[in-house]
């Protein structure tokens, strides 16, 4: 049975416990969250970590993409980065790589990962459709489905699957039009197959298959967003949203089966449209839990979009959002470096944990109310302690030293704590 299925049956498992105490929470909080499907726990049968459970009423959590590219083929490099993600702070790492041996790759990264790992299972299917010399719309269902089933027999525990991208939806956005087009491999990949072979997506005309396989090893689906904006000018477009609305009626298909659902939401989003659309994602999707890229709320900062993205990630997880992709400072220009990976989990860490004060989360203001009293006290080491990067934090207090201890080199002997805060 799957974590679903126990917790409507009233059953409280060992995962829903371990989750509640690291939470904060109570195991029936928990239990009653995953009964009503605002809840996930993303463990797969086969793989042997600790629970993580995303939510509603739960901390913001954040997740880490890595992953080969056709033009980067580096296993240890990508272990490397799994490290210094989960060094960092990551909640969950995806790995999304698009070159070199997939299964390989996929199996070392979830060997060595002691956090949730999610995957993209259409990557490797039109990977292998080009090295079997033939194009990816040629690729036969059974061939994705054979594809999607491995990664849930080697232990994945979450993996998007872009169900949402239909026939229907692709032709509103042409009819609409967009300056960006659809900006996601998986929904791109996607509409051309059903273009070339006049056909419906194999993953929507055929989602009880995907359900059974989900099942069989209490892997979550989360729901990927094919037809997300990918400029903040194409956002909340008609595509988008019938998407959405198609992706809320398979999350109650999924849940009637007993099988666990999460949603992926837009990445390039102005300010104002983040928190409607947090709104219309619950309402329309029976408060599955969100899962959101960003938001990224400006497009002309490359180089900075871990900023952009907090910004966005921050107004998100305020508004509902309850899982947070990281974005790092080589978007759109470059395959992400060790301290990219790095940069990219403090920016969402922080815009997470910004959330979870506005929200209430349990215990989330107290770390701020901690850090506070060190600032009091002129204990450099404690907020250093308490810092989320207390690596960074250290450098930085170290590399300017000042003649008087209890200071930094800002204020100096004009300090006011020191001079009259006591």
């Amino acid at each position: 049975m799957t974590q679903l299925i126990k917790a409507r049956e009233n059953i409280t498992t060992p995962e829903m416990k371990k989750a509640a105490i690291k939470e904060g929470v109570s195991p029936e909080f928990v239990r009653k969250g995953i009964a009503e499907g605002n809840i996930v726990i993303t463990k797969n049968k086969k793989h042997d970590i600790e629970p993580l459970a995303i939510g509603a009423g739960l901390r913001t959590k954040v997740n880490a993409n890595i992953g080969t590219s056709q033009d980067k083929v580096d296993i240890d490099l990508e272990i490397e980065k799994l490290k210094a993600a989960v060094d960092a702070g990551a909640d969950a790492v995806m790995d999304l790589s698009t070159g070199g041996d997939i299964d390989k790759i996929r199996k070392a990264i979830i060997k060595e990962s002691p956090v949730s790992i999610g995957t993209v299972p259409v990557y490797q299917a039109a990977l292998e459709a080009v090295n079997k010399g033939k194009s990816f719309v040629e690729l036969e269902a059974d061939e994705l489905f054979e594809i999607i089933e491995k990664h849930a027999e080697d232990g994945v525990d979450f993996i998007t699957v872009h169900c949402g991208v239909t026939r229907e939806s692709v032709e509103r956005i042409k009819k609409e039009g967009r300056i960006m087009g659809i900006v996601s491999r998986g929904g791109a990949l996607t509409a051309e197959w059903m273009n070339y072979n006049k056909k419906e997506n194999p993953l929507f005309e055929n989602y009880d298959r995907l359900l059974k396989i989900a099942k069989e090893y209490d892997m979550v689906l989360s729901l990927g967003d094919g037809l997300r904006p990918g400029c903040i000018a194409d956002a909340t477009d008609r595509g988008q949203i019938e998407e959405l609305i198609t992706l809320g009626e398979l999350t109650q298909i999924a849940l009637d089966a007993g099988v666990q659902v999460m949603i992926e939401g837009p990445g390039h989003m102005p300010l104002n449209q983040i928190e409607a659309n947090i709104l219309l994602q619950k309402r329309l999707c029976h408060n599955a839990p969100f899962y959101v890229l960003g938001p990224l709320v400006t497009d002309i900062a490359p180089g900075y979009d871990h900023i952009t993205s907090a910004i966005g990630g921050a107004i998100a997880a305020k508004a509902g959002a309850d899982f947070l992709c990281y974005v790092t400072p080589s978007e759109h220009l470059r395959l992400p470096t060790l301290e990219d990976v790095r940069e990219g989990i403090i920016a969402a860490r922080i815009a997470a944990h910004a959330g979870d004060i506005a929200k209430g989360v349990k215990n989330a203001m107290e770390m701020d109310i901690s850090m506070s009293k060190a600032r009091k006290a002129l204990n450099w080491d404690e907020q250093i302690r308490l810092s989320i990067d207390p690596q960074k934090a250290r450098v930085l207090r170290e590399s300017s030293p000042p003649s008087d201890k209890d200071v930094c080199t800002m204020c100096g002997s004009l300090c006011a704590i020191k001079v009259g805060g006591k």
